[in-house]
């Protein structure tokens, strides 16, 4: 790559320390060379999405950030657990608001995966496939085959960077991601 690719990085969890924000910050940290993935604040400040809002009078700050960011990265990466089965609301809002102006979106046609983390033995790929599902009506290239879900059990406590094979699949998403933006 001749020049720096931008990943977006969007978790789908609040809380500070969940092992979803742990994984998208070691993506930062274990981009290959060329590679800088920009780990996004500030989703849980979102409204819930309200096309009232949604002209350019009244879009709310923080939404014309996230487009913003979204619009400046070359790629994304979705960094989620599973809330009941499914996408927590926190990501699917994010979605939302992402995909408008309908058709021609912060995200159309750059490529994006989705990975994380979740309880129970199957790492949360239900809402990885419902995550994939939305993002692929919003406008970007899902890449369907960068997958990585892990069952936070296999972690026994320990941060994801402790666990070098997690690691090097962390850093291959991230590398495999950056060749479909370049």
């Amino acid at each position: 790559m001749s020049r720096e690719i931008t990943v977006l990085a969007l978790v789908g969890s609040l809380r500070t320390a969940s092992v979803n924000r742990q994984i998208a910050q070691l993506a930062a940290e274990a981009a290959p060379a060329g590679v800088r993935v920009a780990v996004c604040e500030g989703l849980g400040e979102l409204p819930f999405y309200n096309e009232d809002l949604d002209t350019p009078a009244t879009v709310p700050a923080g939404v014309t950030a996230l487009r913003a960011a979204a619009a400046a990265a070359d790629a994304a990466l979705v960094v989620t657990p599973e809330y009941n089965g499914t996408i927590p609301g926190v990501l699917k809002n994010a979605i939302d608001w992402l995909s408008r102006p309908f058709g021609d979106s912060a995200l159309k046609g750059k490529p994006l995966a989705v990975i994380g983390a979740a309880l129970g033995r199957y790492g949360g790929v239900w809402a990885h496939d419902e995550t994939r599902k939305s993002f692929g009506l919003a406008g970007p290239r899902v890449v369907d085959e960068i997958k990585l879900s892990v069952p936070i059990g296999m972690l026994e406590g320990k941060h994801p960077r402790e666990h070098a094979q997690l690691v090097s699949a962390v850093r291959d998403v991230v590398a495999k991601l950056a060749v479909q933006a370049g």
